[in-house]
């Protein structure tokens, strides 16, 4: 049976490109990382890597073999965790994946409040530009908890975290900037303009795409970003109206802010692979407690009512 160690080396390997910045890295003996890489291929009846002149490359076997290898070194560092979190450990780290357009909206103020509470549980983030790529991290065991969209047939935990707006941002000279406090824009209405819209490899692309669609018409593009509060900049200066989470317009924007009539809304939830340990289910807890899927400042200048937690 394949050891820890081997499969360490394997995704070592892998990563590095060569056996000998991986034994670099590990800070091993090239011999020795051999000879356990050696060891693992006749434990799986055959080669897992070509090696070329220049750097390595996987073959089908070890293609199939290595999200398995990666999936479980992770859960074994959060087997480890798990036990020191049970032992009464107040230290360790909340491995955390959301897409960008999450991290840089909703979870900010959470993680600050969590750093209050928990000074020593260190958060590693990590960031997706999609609900696919989140979902295939997940599967691949990169972290304890993702906070987004919920995966079609998940079959793990998940917790319904809240129903998030998105809005439609213009300049402040725009037109539509003059329609006043609680101003609301079909989307219909701006099918002949040219968008502030996002890279093909964004989720927010596809997002986009799905809600114009749905008023009838294929948004045109005037320049594309991958960050929605690069959108959000990108709008504010003229270049076209943009659609981006309510979360993403920062306090005191000076630019207009509608809602779309109909609204467009995603569900976040927060899930896992397997039930939650308590320090995932208390960052739970918290986000679900305090996360401003709308912010007060955004609903209040679209007469709507804040949220008052």
């Amino acid at each position: 049976m394949a050891t820890l160690r081997q499969l360490e080396y394997l995704v070592a390997i892998v990563d590095a490109g060569s056996f000998t910045r991986a034994a670099e890295r590990l800070n091993v003996t090239q011999p020795g990382l051999s000879h356990q890489f050696q060891a693992l291929e006749r434990e799986v009846g055959g080669p897992l890597l070509e090696r070329l002149p220049r750097g390595v490359r996987l073959t089908s076997a070890g293609r199939s073999m290595l999200p398995h290898a990666r999936a479980a070194l992770a859960e074994a560092g959060r087997a480890t965790l798990s036990a020191r979190r049970a032992a009464g450990v107040s230290t360790g780290e909340l491995h955390l994946a959301t897409l960008y357009s999450v991290s840089a909206g909703v979870l900010p103020a959470v993680l600050g409040r969590w750093r209050k509470r928990h000074p020593g549980v260190r958060v590693r983030l990590f960031e997706y530009r999609s609900s696919d790529e989140l979902a295939q991290g997940m599967v691949a065991g990169v972290a304890d908890l993702a906070v987004g969209p919920l995966p079609d047939r998940w079959e793990g935990t998940a917790r319904h975290l809240g129903t998030e707006e998105f809005v439609v941002v213009t300049a402040a000279d725009d037109p539509l900037a003059g329609q006043g406090t609680a101003a609301r824009v079909r989307l219909a209405d701006l099918a002949d303009r040219a968008w502030v819209h996002f890279t093909p490899d964004s989720g927010l692309a596809r997002f986009l795409d799905d809600a114009c669609a749905r008023a009838g018409f294929r948004p045109r593009a005037a320049v594309r970003t991958e960050q929605a509060a690069a959108a959000v900049g990108y709008a504010a200066a003229g270049l076209g109206p943009t659609l981006v989470p309510a979360s993403s317009v920062p306090r005191h924007f000076p630019e207009a802010v509608l809602r779309p009539d109909p609204p467009v809304t995603r569900v976040l939830t927060g899930y896992t692979r397997t039930s939650p340990d308590s320090v995932a289910a208390s960052f739970l807890d918290l986000l679900e407690e305090h996360a401003a899927l709308m912010p007060r400042h955004v609903a209040r200048r679209l007469g709507l009512r804040p949220r008052t937690s």
